[in-house]
């Protein structure tokens, strides 16, 4: 058991959670985008395109969410390791917490490179 600041662990789930609330409604909205140009009349490359952006904004959501699901469950088993051993957290705990920090950041610039990728192919479509 290891004795850390749970406060400042909470903080950090939080704003994780934060930050995939933020891209899930960017995501969102980019989806209503995507079907709008699909509306147009495109040529096949650009039709293939909108199927590749649509497929990955539909996984990327789900990644999104399976994450915010997994950071909520860290969180409450901290909080409970934190009441139930007297301030001590499971060293498990801690090494989950810094997993799902890499989790976060690899996801995060995989939503970044769909970003630039969607931006990129709005520019090249009517």
């Amino acid at each position: 058991m290891v004795q850390v600041d749970i406060s400042q662990l909470t903080t950090e789930c939080n704003g994780w959670r934060e930050k995939l609330r933020q891209y899930r409604e960017e995501f969102t909205r980019d989806e209503a985008k995507l079907q709008q140009v699909a509306r147009q009349a495109l040529d096949k490359d650009q039709l293939q395109d909108v199927e590749h952006l649509h497929n990955q904004f539909h996984i990327q959501l789900i990644n999104i969410h399976d994450l915010k699901q997994s950071i909520k469950a860290h969180d409450r088993k901290m909080n409970f390791e934190r009441v139930a051993f007297n301030g001590f957290v499971n060293e498990d705990s801690l090494s989950r917490h810094e997993s799902l920090l890499e989790e976060v950041q690899l996801l995060e610039q995989t939503l970044l490179d769909l970003r630039a990728e969607f931006n990129t192919f709005l520019h090249r479509t009517p």
